[in-house]
């Protein structure tokens, strides 16, 4: 094995301590001899969500040697909360021991700059390589498999089963739900995430009539038995009566046809969509990217792409899919479609003249017209949320899943993270709470004179009518808290660290392997260096006039494996966005290192 820069790895701690150890507190002591792959991530993050898929292949395969750490980092006020960890381990069904941190300490420790990022602990307690963003799993099987003909010949590696210990199943209906439709001839479907099955239940809202899934992941066609979901969330009916379903993890579009039961698979290959990959063709040829609403708008199927942070559309009629608004930049961006920014869009809701969209990560309620201009109705962008009615420009939201319209012309928003249903009112611009007390609310649907929420982390529907005056609640504004790093104001040198995996280099054979983009909040941060570019080294200049900011960076690196005789190799994209919360003084940095894989060696 090459050799590698080797720094000990510091202790794990967290206040909310660990679970899924049979109630173990762990320490490194307790992994030596192990590989350990730590997870930094939130549940809130689509792309943590996305790495916990990735490595579930790599936990399977390894699982004598390696062990898998979630430290989970929250960014909400809500992730900090003990039992919506406890919750959010069992609803991605997460198979390894997790820490929750709630305080940041082990994120500070490791000088974690983002969500998601894998740290490589080998078994002599050192860490031998750090990854930020997705697409990493090729790399780390690379490095695990080094690291055990190593440490095996050093008589240093522990096999033998790891420290997981599964907790108890529970017994519901439903298993943290997704999203409901009411269906025409009455009662509801459900989907029933966790469990990767769509539910209909009579129109009590409890009675369970039919299940379609076998309770297993895959993706698989056919009958109520037969046919297999992946974490399914929104539901949408067409015309006819079929009803279309965002199957997430699966990144595929199904369509449930509620008279034979059957289930057909009509847009996604089952793979997720990279940098590069179409964005357009037909649908069962092009790649899509965790899916989690769909809605039935202007003659087609607009999909909240959450992975990509952008909206797509389906046409049934050609059987063709395509970007419809969005960049893939992560971030509250108004204006044309093809140029706005979005933030894991997840909820959806079709009015005659416009589309509304619950965008998660900005705690933001948008919507786009019928020329196809978007437009924020409530928020104002990755880093401010909380639970504050009034005026629409100042009121804050925290993570809302799911927007319902209403027959006034207002939107009902299931504000997830504050356990609450809001209203926005376009006529008078005014934002309120209809109900608080409800557990992670992540859809709704009007029946009548009521709407049904989807209580997601209760695992199960309730009723409410809508009441004619608001609740009134205390106002509170968070802003998330990461500690902000010092620079210099004038020339900062950003350094996107990128080592390509043994075996592997950065493939070259149709131009450029990297892509960087940086920008900033406010805009007035850079002076200078702003933009796309091929380079993942750039000198940026910092204005001494303004004293704090974001800076937003993207970074893409392709890498193929190295092997001349091969004529086509494989090849695997690691891609990351950071937002990296700065303060300008005279004593800063005048160096910014952002590790995408590897070291950095001038740390």
């Amino acid at each position: 094995m090459a050799t590698r820069a080797r720094v000990r790895a510091p202790e794990l701690i967290g206040k909310g301590g660990w679970l899924n150890t049979g109630g173990k507190d762990l320490t490194l002591a307790d992994l030596r001899g192990k590989c350990v792959v730590v997870d930094f991530w939130t549940f809130c993050c689509v792309n943590c969500l996305h790495v916990l898929d990735e490595l579930r292949e790599l936990e399977e395969k390894h699982r004598d040697t390696v062990v898998i750490i979630g430290v989970h980092s929250p960014k909400f006020v809500h992730e900090a909360d003990h039992q919506a960890v406890v919750d959010a381990v069992e609803r991605y069904q997460v198979h390894h021991p997790v820490l929750d941190d709630p305080e940041l300490a082990t994120w500070k420790q490791y000088a974690v700059r983002a969500w998601p990022t894998l740290v490589v602990i080998d078994p002599e307690g050192y860490v031998v390589a750090q990854h930020a963003g997705e697409g990493h799993a090729h790399a780390i099987e690379k490095l695990v498999e080094e690291l055990e003909a190593a440490h095996e010949a050093k008589g240093t590696l522990r096999r033998g089963d790891g420290p997981y210990v599964a907790p108890e199943p529970v017994a519901t209906h439903l298993r943290f739900p997704g999203k409901v439709l009411a269906l025409p001839g009455g009662g509801f479907l459900v989907s029933d995430t966790t469990r990767h099955q769509l539910v209909r239940l009579a129109e009590d809202g409890e009675s369970v009539v039919q299940r379609y899934g076998d309770g297993e992941r895959g993706l698989v066609d056919g009958g109520p038995d037969r046919v297999r979901f992946s974490e399914p969330q929104g539901l949408a009916l067409l015309p006819g009566g079929r009803v279309v379903v965002a199957d997430t993890v699966n990144h595929a579009l199904r369509v449930l046809d509620p008279q034979t039961g059957g289930t057909t698979t009509v847009a996604g290959t089952g793979r997720q969509w990279w940098q590069g990959s179409a964005t357009s063709g037909p649908a069962l040829d092009v790649d899509l990217s965790s899916p989690w609403d769909v809605a039935w708008w202007q003659g087609r199927v607009w999909i909240a792409m959450a992975g990509v942070h952008q909206l797509w559309a389906y046409d049934p009629e050609t059987g063709t899919v395509e970007v419809a608004a969005g960049t893939t930049n992560e971030g509250l961006v108004d204006g044309p479609a093809a140029e706005a920014w979005f933030a894991q869009p997840s909820g959806l809701a079709a009015t005659e003249d416009r589309l509304w969209i619950a965008d998660s990560e900005t705690s933001a309620v948008r919507w786009i017209d019928t020329d196809g201009a978007v437009h924020t109705a409530v928020g104002t962008g990755l880093f401010d949320f909380g639970h504050r009615d009034g005026a629409a420009s100042q009121a804050l939201l925290q993570h809302p899943l799911g927007v319902t319209a209403l027959p006034d012309g207002s939107v009902a928003i299931s504000d997830t993270y504050n356990h609450a249903l809001r209203r926005f009112d376009p006529a008078t611009g005014e934002v309120t709470t209809l109900a608080t007390d409800l557990r992670e609310p992540s859809g709704a649907v009007l029946v009548g004179d009521e709407i049904v929420v989807v209580e997601s982390a209760r695992h199960r529907l309730t009723r409410l009518r809508l009441p004619e005056e608001a609740v009134r609640v205390e106002a509170v504004a968070h802003r998330t808290q990461r500690a902000a790093t010092e620079v210099a104001p004038g020339k900062l040198r950003l350094d996107v660290v990128f080592q390509a995996p043994a075996g592997q280099k950065l493939d070259t054979r149709y131009g450029p392997s990297t892509r960087l983009l940086v920008s900033s909040t406010p805009p007035e941060l850079l002076l200078g260096g702003d933009g796309a570019g091929t380079d993942l080294s750039r000198v940026l200049e910092i204005d001494p006039a303004v004293a704090e900011g974001v800076l937003h960076v993207s970074a893409m690196a392709a890498s193929c494996d190295d092997d001349p005789e091969n004529e086509y190799p494989a090849c695997h994209v690691h891609q990351q966005d950071w937002g990296v919360p700065v303060r300008v003084t005279a004593e800063g940095t005048s160096r910014l290192p952002l590790v995408l894989a590897g070291m950095d060696q001038e740390r």
